[in-house]
């Protein structure tokens, strides 16, 4: 079968609008950043307050990005993406207005640059997850690569233009230009028709949502592997953005034009390793795109602090870009295809809390290092870090794209009950009886340790495996549920992956007709003028 063409998602009509909106607002992002930059070296000398303009950016990302990734789970992602983006249009417009007035110190810049970065981190994990509903399921790494293409277009032109607006008309006028950006985007959102998203169960409570995402991931090793790589990177690679105001203020004729097309060659890197990226993946496994990734960034850095020269520093960090678009497309492409729909957004959400929060947490330490040691010193360290992130591969490789079917089964039908239950009721024991000759003993072991893990990243708890004394063949498969509302969602979130182990399982079965389902409500207390709560539905099938 052929591979999908890069620019197939521009087949969708909606993507099309969308991604072309999202490039002016990219476009007046990047411009508020040198601003933003440019003044803070303008308000102080401390390296530590102006590398924490990086970190205002990114802090609230690693806060709020799995509160924002339950949100576009549980409710509908276009109104999460109008809010986030009206907080920030209004932040910037709010920004544009103070700075005009002369009303800024470092405190109240990195106070608003963070309310800017909250709205970023409000509206990311419903944004990359709805890429799932823009294109079809074999044009989503083209559609994530797509959207790193655009983000580094305008990376290439917008720090200079940036660069440009400031040193014309102020940093005010830069912020103006990013409230404005938003228009467009506003705009293309309000027009889009997202698919419906058809409930059969209430949405999940916000608290037990955003715990099912985090023990879905925790119970995924490879999605665990992609977020420690995702955080080593942004933590050490993002010595380089940090300090780059800094840099740029090291030049004779250093000035915010200057920071602009820095900035500039970095974003012309970026696009030219999103341009080769297709053809890199086919010819590397994944782990080796992460290493490469990796060794790029540490040789832009070793460069960078080593040498004076502006030429050969924006030459250095045409590899960084590269690098950035490589390690984080294929992070961002790797949770997208390796976690189901239903919690693909907290998933996203908690890659990107990873990532930022390691970039928040690298931009203050190397700003501190900068001022302790200088940013030649502190480049160095970041480029031991990153050869560091380069060879622990060698025992935590980043696993290939998921080759499993993860769309939703569709297999689950809701029991007819004899007790009157209420989606609140509970707590519910289900029971799976097998009958299970001795020969087949092993094979079936190994079916439910994948059934284990199954149910467990669903939301099952207490699970347990038992077996009858006296009659070694009979098994029963064991786990809790805390409502009825849960046990249907345990069902719904049952992939087609997950069903192939379901069909394995009942091909062992050696009973009558499918293994027997007991589910079961507990009660904790008898009452003896109470009517009997305690039922015993019995229904074939699981």
């Amino acid at each position: 079968m052929s591979r999908p063409s890069a620019l197939a998602p521009f087949r969708h009509k909606a993507f099309r609008t969308l991604w072309a909106a999202t490039l002016v607002s990219n476009f007046g992002g990047l411009v508020q950043a040198v601003g933003a930059a440019w003044m803070m070296t303008q308000l102080t000398d401390s390296a530590t307050l102006v590398a924490l303009v990086q970190a205002s950016n990114t802090l609230p990302i690693m806060l709020f990005a799995l509160l924002s990734g339950a949100l576009a789970d549980i409710f509908e992602r276009k109104r999460l993406l109008l809010i986030a983006l009206g907080v920030m249009a209004s932040v910037s417009l709010f920004l544009a207005v103070v700075a005009t007035y002369g009303w800024l110190d470092p405190y109240s810049l990195l106070a608003l640059t963070f309310l800017i970065g909250l709205g970023q981190a409000l509206y990311n994990p419903p944004w990359q997850a709805s890429m799932g509903d823009l294109v079809p399921r074999a044009d989503l790494p083209a559609a994530v690569t797509l959207n790193s293409v655009g983000f580094n277009l305008m990376r290439s032109v917008g720090p200079a233009a940036g660069g440009l607006i400031v040193a014309a008309y102020g940093a005010a006028a830069a912020f103006a230009v990013n409230a404005f950006s938003y228009v467009p985007l506003l705009f293309a959102l309000i027009r889009w028709k997202p698919p419906a998203r058809v409930r059969i169960a209430p949405p999940e409570p916000l608290a037990p949502a955003i715990a099912a995402g985090l023990r879905y991931v925790a119970l995924s090793p490879n999605l665990m592997r992609v977020l420690a790589r995702g955080a080593l990177f942004g933590f050490s690679a993002v010595a380089i953005l940090a300090l780059l105001p800094l840099i740029a203020t090291e030049h004779p004729e250093g000035g915010s034009l200057t920071l602009g097309l820095l900035l500039g060659c970095y974003g012309l890197g970026a696009i030219l390793g999103a341009a080769s990226n297709s053809r890199i993946r086919e010819r590397m496994n994944n782990e080796n795109v992460v290493r490469v990734a990796f060794m790029g960034f540490a040789i832009s850095c070793l460069l960078i602090s080593t040498t004076d020269n502006v030429y050969l520093q924006g030459l250095a960090l045409l590899p960084a870009g590269a690098s950035w678009v490589l390690a984080l497309s294929l992070f961002n492409v790797t949770v997208q295809l390796s976690t189901p729909r239903w919690v693909v957004a907290r998933a996203l959400a908690l890659y990107q809390t990873a990532t930022f929060g390691g970039m928040a947490a690298g931009s203050f330490l190397w700003g501190m290092l900068a001022d302790a040691q200088g940013v030649d010193a502190a480049l160095a360290w970041a480029a031991g870090l990153l050869i560091f992130g380069a060879v622990i591969g060698h025992w935590f490789s980043q696993p290939e794209f998921g080759k499993l079917d993860l769309d939703p089964a569709g297999q689950f039908r809701k029991p007819q009950l004899a007790l009157d239950l209420r989606g609140r009721s509970g707590p519910i024991v289900v029971m799976v009886d097998y009958l299970i000759d001795p020969e087949d003993t092993p094979e079936f072991l190994r079916l439910m340790a994948r059934r284990r893990a199954i149910r467990r990243r669903n939301g099952a708890r207490n699970w347990a495996l038992l077996r009858d004394l006296e009659n070694p063949r009979v098994w029963s498969e064991s786990y809790h549920l805390a409502t009825w509302d849960d046990y249907v969602r345990h069902n719904l979130r049952r992939t087609k992956s997950d069903h192939e182990v379901i069909v394995a399982m009942r091909a062992l079965h050696r009973g009558k007709g499918d293994p027997r389902v007991h589910r079961m409500i507990e009660r904790h207390s008898i009452n003896p003028g109470d009517p009997p709560l305690l039922g015993k539905i019995e229904v074939p099938g699981s």
